[in-house]
């Protein structure tokens, strides 16, 4: 079958809160500190650093560490502030930054790999250090004494790797398209199971340790849920980007997948809805609909005396049909496919406005993207891209209100506060003015035309129409000379 070109879906720009400029080579690795206004990154460029946000708004390098090869990949633990980085020589090195992470002190170092590292994972609950490289094996050593403890040899080098610590199953994606499940011991692994879906390289995992439900992200520009925990080897595919998938991030007070492809496209999957699994496609040596005998079947063209015709498969049942019974095209969100796919026209007929309603929303984040992090306690993204630029972007959830001159936006109403907890907080000016009303009562209006310098508020995803407290805690609402003139 030939490929369909995707048309592409009209896309909105996310929420962009500050962008990092300062490495010199490509960034392989990023995470949002929690709790704190910082990044920590690691470059192709050989250099550690760890971003604080200044009073100025902008971020500067706090540490800048220099290591003796490029580095690959990190793992960051902010309840020991442990950092593990892979280097591109095999060697793992972990550190240990201070309180205010203005210092960073090495604690050891080990060869774990012949070859570059792909992915290091810290369990703090197991005290391992985890990792895969382009040598082709998955390691696990004790992080108190750097000492190995086991390994497993992949046919493919590995790409991706998750782990779920309660039944110690890790999660192995490699490069020839399988995910592979191990169980680990303290020394010693045992193969579970191999799951084949994908035509590509499995370049994206993320587990969801409430669900038990696995997402593979590929090189064939799809996405595909593996439902473990129910038992059942459901597999719901997802289909919504043009390029291969980098990253994948699940947010679950919002039930959000959000996916990042390499072309810089954002999704974000609505995970609350059911969701069906599409169908195998069906052989056959004629169009199930027409009954017209496709090219290969000489029999059938030489008694009907007719031209074979190319076979094609309908997305919504699997049938083979030819293109005349299949002219048509369709979206089916709920199967997976926001693109419009094709399908026969019994089936096109079937579908309905419902069913084609969208479950995903589409944004661009204006660069090349090579890894993501999410932080969900405040729902930010952190994307690093090829053109050696971090971004910190808020994807979708809440709304964003960026008011201007020509539009005047809607009154928004708040939670009862005490006048005392609503001060001004880390300097950050929000684009909408907060005005006293009625005594202990808050509502936002827009801001003057003067007002340039003021940046976006962002709303809580549970009740977009309400700024929460916490929103408030983060963010600077009141103009000092607002709050003294009522």
């Amino acid at each position: 079958m030939a490929a369909e070109i995707h048309p592409k879906p009209l896309t909105r720009r996310p929420v962009l809160l500050n962008k990092i400029e300062g490495s010199q080579d490509v960034v392989n690795a990023a995470v949002i500190i929690p709790k704190e206004d910082g990044v920590i990154s690691v470059s192709e460029d050989r250099t550690i650093r760890v971003w604080l946000k200044r009073d100025s708004g902008q971020y500067w390098p706090s540490v800048y560490h220099a290591m003796p090869f490029p580095c690959s990949c990190m793992c960051f633990n902010p309840e020991t502030r442990r950092l593990s980085v892979g280097m591109d020589n095999g060697q793992i090195s972990e550190f240990v930054l201070s309180d205010d992470y203005n210092k960073m002190t090495q604690a050891r170092s080990y060869q774990a790999h012949q070859n570059r590292v792909t992915v290091v994972l810290f369990v703090l609950e197991m005290e391992w250090v985890l990792s895969t490289g382009l040598d082709k094996n998955f390691t696990w050593h004790c992080s108190e004494s750097s000492q190995r403890l086991g390994g497993y040899r992949t046919t493919s080098w590995v790409s991706c790797l998750q782990f779920d610590v309660e039944t110690r199953h890790a999660f192995v994606g490699d490069h020839s398209g399988q995910v592979t499940i191990m169980k680990l011991e303290q020394e010693s692994c045992s193969l579970v199971t191999t799951f084949k879906g994908h035509t590509g390289s499995v370049t994206a995992l993320c587990w969801d340790s409430v669900q038990r439900v696995l997402f593979s992200g590929s090189s064939d520009h799809s996405i595909i849920m593996w439902d473990i925990g129910g038992r059942k080897g459901t597999a719901i595919e997802l289909q919504g980007h043009n390029e291969k998938v980098q990253g994948l991030c699940y947010a679950h007070h919002t039930k959000q997948l959000i996916s990042c492809s390499s072309d810089g496209g954002i999704t974000v999957w609505n995970m609350d809805v059911k969701r069906h699994e599409t169908p195998e496609w069906l052989d056959s040596d004629s169009c199930q609909k027409c009954e017209q005998p496709f090219f290969w079947n000489f029999k059938q063209m030489w008694d009907s005396k007719k031209i074979g015709l190319r076979q094609h498969h309908c997305r919504k049942c699997g049938k083979a049909v030819c293109g005349k019974c299949s002219s048509k095209r369709s979206t089916i969100p709920l199967m997976g496919f926001e693109f419009e796919v094709r399908v026969c026209d019994s089936c096109y007929e079937s579908i309905t406005d419902e069913e084609r309603a969208p479950t995903a929303t589409f944004h661009d984040s204006k660069h090349s993207i090579v890894q993501v992090h999410f932080e969900a306690t405040r729902g930010w993204l952190l994307t690093s891209g090829a053109d050696k630029i971090l971004k910190l972007i808020v994807p979708t959830g809440g709304k964003c209100y960026r008011p201007n001159s020509s539009q005047y936006m809607k009154n928004l109403r708040l939670p009862k506060l005490p006048l005392t907890s609503v001060n001004m907080c880390k300097g950050v000016w929000p684009h909408c003015l907060l005005t006293l009303f009625r005594k202990d009562h808050f509502r936002l209006r827009p801001p003057a035309p003067r007002h340039t310098k003021l940046e976006s508020i962002y709303c809580s995803p549970e009740e977009p129409d309400t700024v929460s407290s916490s929103c408030l805690e983060n963010y600077l609402i009141v103009l000092k000379n607002t709050l003294s003139q009522k």
